[in-house]
């Protein structure tokens, strides 16, 4: 795979005009009022894992519509509050069609030090990995097989509604956790979880609670009509096939009115937060011009994206662990 996108030197610069709708911030303001009007604190039942330096809790939380929400809460074993302070929280958003999975797959942020919150993400779980173990009750209409056009003829419907928000109750579940510090919590999570860290963070900040830190990685979900023109991979692809098939200009009308009120592009603009980005210049599933997009349009002053010249979309993988951990540290004590 060749660099296929623009130059570097353009990406930098890419600031595209993407179609907002005007009653975007009611959007959201509104279907986060209505979430966390339901109320819920969250449960945890401590899991016996075998581990020693760690204790995972097996977390359930309201999200979107008071449903349940999994996640694996993994923190230090032998910090004491009292002694130490309240931990820093991160709240991990994951790939497409990924679950939880279990609990000893994700140990580096208790290990360094974090409360670390594994959000599972409702209707996926069996694409890869170990697992997921919450379901999505509401139900779709004609659609594409995925996510991407489930809900695709109304924003109240779609798939994203659902999974954005369920990322903003996950922050709010993690702050209300004894012993760990509401104020020093960060959102984080590689392509679908990198776009919805674009969300939460701009979410958190649209309604008054913000987030610390965002880390999204080679994130998804931002710029479609851009992604949809320069790739027919998969999950964007989803959107090319069901436009394929409903051919008429309103179909297409209402996919790309449905869509901007998800666009990280238009989302990125309320975020607020520190952020630390990254994007990988051959990545044929998140393009690089729908990354810089979203990156270039955030809201907050300090930002900055980390450049994978020869990857597709694996980016960086393990070896973004130790500048996000130097990063974070810096910007969360």
């Amino acid at each position: 795979m060749a660099q296929f996108d623009m130059p570097l030197d353009q990406l930098e610069a890419y600031a595209p005009d993407v179609a907002e709708p005007a009653d975007l911030d009611e959007f959201w303001t509104s279907t986060v009022a209505e979430a966390r009007a339901l109320g819920g604190a969250p449960t945890l039942e401590r899991v016996e894992t075998g581990l020693t330096q760690v204790v995972v809790d097996d977390v359930t939380f309201p999200g979107f519509g008071g449903h349940p929400i999994k996640g694996w809460l993994v923190r230090p074993a032998h910090h004491d509050v009292d002694r130490d302070g309240p931990l820093p929280g991160v709240v991990e958003l994951l790939g497409y069609g990924g679950g939880r999975g279990l609990p000893h797959e994700r140990l580096e942020w208790a290990a360094a030090g974090f409360a670390h919150l594994v959000m599972d993400t409702r209707g996926q779980g069996s694409h890869w990995g170990g697992g997921g173990s919450t379901p999505d009750p509401v139900g779709r209409g004609a659609s594409v097989s995925g996510f991407m056009t489930a809900g695709i003829e109304d924003p109240h419907d779609h798939f994203y509604r659902r999974f954005y928000t369920d990322g903003v109750r996950a922050v709010d579940a993690l702050r209300q956790v004894a012993g760990v510090d509401p104020a020093r919590v960060a959102v984080t999570g590689a392509s679908q979880g990198g776009g919805g860290t674009v969300a939460v963070a701009a979410l958190t900040a649209l309604t008054g609670t913000g987030v610390s830190a965002a880390m999204p990685d080679v994130p998804f979900l931002a710029h479609f009509r851009r992604a949809v023109q320069i790739t027919d991979s998969h999950p964007y692809g989803e959107i090319t096939k069901y436009l394929s098939v409903h051919r008429h200009p309103a179909a297409e009308e209402t996919v790309w009115r449905t869509l901007s009120y998800l666009d990280g592009v238009n989302l990125a603009r309320r975020a607020t937060a520190p952020a630390l980005f990254s994007v990988a210049l051959m990545d044929t599933t998140c393009p690089p011009s729908t990354v810089y997009a979203a990156f270039n349009a955030w809201g907050g002053d300090t930002r900055r994206i980390d450049v994978y010249p020869y990857n597709d979309h694996e980016g960086g993988q393990a070896y973004r662990f130790p500048p996000q951990l130097a990063w974070l540290r810096e910007h969360l004590g």
